[in-house]
């Protein structure tokens, strides 16, 4: 009879069996038999050792299996992985919102020091796309063109194809090269600094005479605010185009494109302050120079007057278009609703957030002060009605001001910035309340 040892994957008791080690048989009483025994058993013991010092034998260990979530646990942890979306997903929307914001307000920044450049470059003054002498010909471009001189054309800038893109206004006295017949719409639309109803160099701040100054680009990324959805539609698909005009590809879908900046200048500041002169409206054709851009140093209340702000409603918006406008823009207007807050730059140069509210505000109070004071009696007899409000209410827009008939509430009354009483020697807020 033989006796030996079984060896597997766990140790086993030495009662008598067959001992095999791949197909060899051992017998006890032979020499390696009591060596084969003595090393099983050392691996036992070494086993059983390691058994004891975890508390589990081999049996536990090789046959365990892990055990799966309930129904109720899975149900917890989705219910705090959605409390903690629920929790966190508003600040992260506010600390988006809040980064758009910064980054227009850093947008502004620095279209104030091209402000700045630009009017140690000529004198003191603001931009302008019109002769300070227009008034001489009742503003008729084309009467100015052929008997005064060929005004500075409102240039866009060149094309890859060197091609330049602008509105012409052209003249006897102008090249023949330039475009013909459309000059009276081009110098209303682009060159007046606004046109009462349509347009003005005041939303052109990207034009080539202006632009020169930030990146000498139309299409630069500094003239559209991030939260400006509908223009940067338009514009941002030329952002990474060097050239200083581009046009969209020949037979696209609408014909030519142009995006209008986020940004706008206050266009009573850029005409002579009598134009919305604090005793009336007079019509700037009707003046000799009543074109004339005024300096920067004519400001009276620089930390007051603003001097350009986000056009669109762009902050706490309730809606994302305004169903009276129509085509590729169709945005509501920065005084169109009571919580609007505009990123707004003043003439001091600083930039910060101003409500609707805080214009209305001001507007209420500088009125009521006018007429606490009776300010209207140095006006001379024969003028025009007298404003006793910040904004003018008897220009050609009448007392519905910019856009105001469009607003989205009739709560919201104010066009401050387009209409400012005494243009730039004005104010649109007041500091101390």
């Amino acid at each position: 009879m033989v006796l030996g040892l079984r060896i597997r994957g766990q140790c086993e008791s030495s009662t008598p069996a067959t001992s095999r080690a791949g197909s060899h048989h051992t017998s006890l009483g032979e020499p390696g038999a009591a060596e084969f025994i003595f090393l099983a058993d050392v691996r036992c013991a070494r086993r059983s050792k390691w058994s004891r010092d975890h508390g589990k034998d081999d049996t536990m260990r090789t046959g365990n299996h892990s055990r799966g979530f309930t129904i109720v646990e899975l149900l917890v942890v989705i219910s705090i992985i959605a409390l903690l979306i629920a929790i966190l997903l508003p600040a992260i929307g506010k600390a988006r919102d809040a980064a758009r914001v910064t980054q227009s307000a850093a947008n502004l920044r620095n279209l104030a020091v091209a402000n700045d450049t630009y009017a140690s470059d000529w004198a003191d003054r603001q931009y302008t796309a019109v002769p300070d002498d227009m008034g001489l010909t009742g503003g008729r471009p084309d009467t100015y063109n052929s008997q005064v001189a060929c005004m500075p054309q409102q240039v866009l800038g060149f094309d890859h194809n060197g091609r330049m893109w602008g509105w012409w206004c052209s003249g006897d006295l102008c090249p023949s090269t330039y475009p013909s017949g459309s000059e009276t719409a081009n110098f209303n639309f682009a060159y007046k600094p606004y046109d009462w109803s349509s347009g003005g160099s005041f939303r052109l701040p990207n034009a080539k005479g202006f632009n020169a100054y930030v990146g000498d680009r139309y299409y630069d990324p500094i003239f559209w605010a991030p939260k400006d959805v509908y223009p940067l539609r338009t514009a941002e698909k030329f952002f990474i185009y060097p050239d200083e005009f581009v046009t969209d590809p020949p037979g696209s879908a609408g014909g030519q494109t142009i995006a209008n900046s986020s940004y706008c200048w206050s266009p009573s500041a850029m005409w002579n302050p009598e134009v919305h002169g604090s005793c009336g409206f007079k019509d700037p054709d009707s003046m000799p120079a009543g074109y004339r851009s005024p300096s920067v140093g004519q400001c009276r209340f620089p930390d007051l007057k603003t001097r350009m702000l986000e056009h669109h409603w762009l902050q706490n918006t309730e809606t994302d278009k305004n169903p009276s406008f129509t085509g590729s823009d169709p945005s509501w207007m920065f005084n169109h609703g009571y919580n609007s807050k505009p990123v707004t730059l003043f003439f001091d140069g600083h930039v910060s957030v101003v409500g609707v509210t805080d214009a209305m505000e001001a507007d209420t109070r500088a009125r009521k002060q006018t007429q606490d004071n009776n300010l209207c009696d140095h006006c001379p007899s024969g003028s025009g009605e007298c404003q006793t409000g910040l904004w003018s209410r008897d220009s050609p827009l009448g007392t519905n001001g910019y856009y105001g008939n469009y607003a989205y509430d009739n709560i919201v009354d104010t066009s401050y910035h387009i209409l400012t009483t005494d243009g730039i020697m004005g104010r649109d807020v007041i500091g101390a309340k």
